[in-house]
């Protein structure tokens, strides 16, 4: 529910829209529609329109989400670096 812009919480069993997901988030429409072009969040389309489980929102709140990212970085930048010293 939206409470004066706020997301009060997301409730795991709830089912949100896009523009819920966003608010809660504090991402832009271009964003939410990147993550769910990538498989982020596991959407379900319901009349036309994007389905996200409040469960799928706070997954990718969580911490061990948050370390594999970093993660990633460490790799990429690495991988940049190595290219960047072989010019």
């Amino acid at each position: 529910m939206l409470y004066y812009g706020y997301m009060s919480e997301i409730k795991p069993n709830e089912v949100y829209t896009t523009k819920e997901a966003q608010d809660f988030l504090k991402i832009s429409e271009s964003t939410i529609k990147r993550f769910l072009k990538q498989g982020i969040f596991k959407a379900y389309k319901v009349g036309g329109q994007y389905r996200i489980w409040g469960s799928d929102i706070l997954n990718l709140l969580s911490p061990k989400v948050e370390s594999r990212v970093y993660k990633i970085y460490d790799k990429v930048r690495e991988k940049t670096k190595k290219t960047i010293e072989r010019w």
